[in-house]
């Protein structure tokens, strides 16, 4: 992981950065406890396969859904003004590309999981996601690295926070508990604070509440605790 550090406090001079930082946690998290879980489950155990598909194609969603607004926003600014560092984004991009199709392969893996929920079908399923996680990780720790120095010297501030309407809008009203709970399940205080500050009022008090409870519920659905 990137040891890079950047300000944990929102400002309106400079994209906050740290916020996917934050986001990353998510995927970091998720895409290692997963398909430990997945190659726990019993042999033939249909719901269950269904509980951890379901756990799976929510946070692959969650990450397509972040891909997508970084190819829309951050590498075309990034071409235009970050040169010489073309290069760097160039290779971003054919990392995105390469994530893609191991999202694609994971995706089959859990479509022939909850068809055939047998050992050997998680085992191979499990066996796919970690090859995404290897590739993903990659990738995250040089965008931590090296891509968002640039963003904070390149992108403005309006661009950066249209990533995060990007995915708002993206989300289904149902899973905006759940994916936020992630987001925000490893937060520290401060970080707590400005995550939830960048939502409205009424569904800032919907996720504190409601919210909460139904992500807490879900983890231990998920991960058996």
């Amino acid at each position: 992981m990137s040891s890079t550090t950047f300000s944990t406090t929102p400002t309106t001079d400079r994209p906050w950065v740290h916020e996917m930082v934050i986001v990353h946690r998510v995927f970091r998290r998720e895409l290692v406890v997963l398909p430990r879980l997945v190659r726990r489950a019993s042999d033939g155990d249909a719901e269950r396969a269904a509980t951890l598909a379901g756990a799976l194609r929510l946070v692959l969603g969650g990450l397509h859904q972040h891909h997508t607004g970084e190819d829309a926003v951050l590498w075309p600014a990034l071409l235009e003004r970050a040169a010489p560092s073309t290069g760097l984004v160039e290779t971003m991009q054919a990392q995105h590309h390469r994530v893609e199709e191991l999202l694609e392969r994971v995706e089959a893996g859990i479509d022939a999981w909850e068809r055939d929920p047998s050992r050997a079908a998680g085992t191979a399923l499990a066996d796919t996601v970690h090859a995404l996680a290897v590739a993903l990780f990659e990738h995250l720790d040089l965008e931590e690295r090296e891509i968002l120095p640039l963003c904070l010297r390149h992108v403005t501030v309006a661009e950066w926070d249209s990533l995060g309407e990007h995915g708002q809008a993206s989300i289904e009203r149902s899973q905006l508990p759940l994916l936020f709970g992630a987001i925000l399940e490893e937060c520290d205080a401060a970080e707590r604070r400005a995550m939830l500050g960048k939502v409205p009022a009424p569904v800032r008090l919907l996720l504190r509440t409601v919210g909460a409870w139904q992500y807490r519920r879900y983890v231990r659905r998920v991960r058996g605790a």
